[in-house]
This record gives structure tokens, sequence and C-alpha cells, in this order.
């Protein structure tokens, strides 16, 4: 696992909890109560996932299993931005907001997909 002793010490790992704690922080609150079981849940679903499926896969230590669900985390990931689109679309966050939200994004996909072709490396080892 690289030496890892937890998925905690992933960048990947780290990069998603930063995302997950801007949405649970800077988002969900601005949403309006009629969303509490629809677009509120959704986006604090997906933004959860993501860290979730980076650490089911680190405990998997199989590679092809890890980057399954490294594969599922980006999928959550870009989940995530398009229900900030909409909240966007929906005038619940500002476009400073949805931009923070690209940036985190963004980062996260970088570091994500660094660790998915790092363990594709150790596969063919």
């Amino acid at each position: 696992m690289g030496g890892f002793k937890s998925f905690e010490e992933l960048t990947c790992w780290q990069a998603a909890r930063e995302l997950r704690l801007f949405v649970s922080k800077s988002i969900v609150p601005k949403f309006p109560k009629d969303e509490r079981y629809a677009l509120t849940d959704q986006i604090k679903r997906c933004s959860r996932s993501e860290g979730n499926n980076i650490a089911e896969g680190y405990g998997r230590f199989h590679f092809q299993e890890n980057i399954q669900f490294c594969r599922i985390a980006r999928g959550s990931l870009f989940e995530t931005l398009d229900h900030g689109i909409i909240a966007f679309d929906e005038n619940y966050i500002s476009n400073e907001i949805l931009e923070e939200l690209k940036k985190l994004h963004n980062k996260t996909l970088l570091i994500l997909n660094g660790y998915i072709k790092y363990l594709k490396s150790q596969k063919l080892k």
C-alpha cells in the first residue's frame, strides 16, 4: 500500500475531505429548507462518497479493486460538482462559491488521477 499506515495519509483522501468540508460548511447551509430531502441530501451523499470510496479501496489490498473504488470516487467527485452547478443555477450559491468548489474539485481530481496512475503502475510490478 505504498508504505501508508492509513487511508488518512493519502493525499487524495485528504483533498476529498477538504472538499466535503467545504460542501457541508459553505454550500449546504445556503440551501432552502424545501431542498432538505432533495439537493441537500444528494450533494451531502456524493461529497461523502468520494472519501468513503477512497478509504474502502485502500482496505481492499488488491490493486484492481482499489482502482475500481477510486474510479467510483471520481464519479462521485463529478456528481458533487454537478450538484454545485445546480445550486448555482437555482441561485442558492454565489459564483464565488461555485468557483471555489470547482477549484477544490479540480485539485482533488488531479490528485486522485495521480493515485490511480500510481496504483496501475504498482499492479504491473
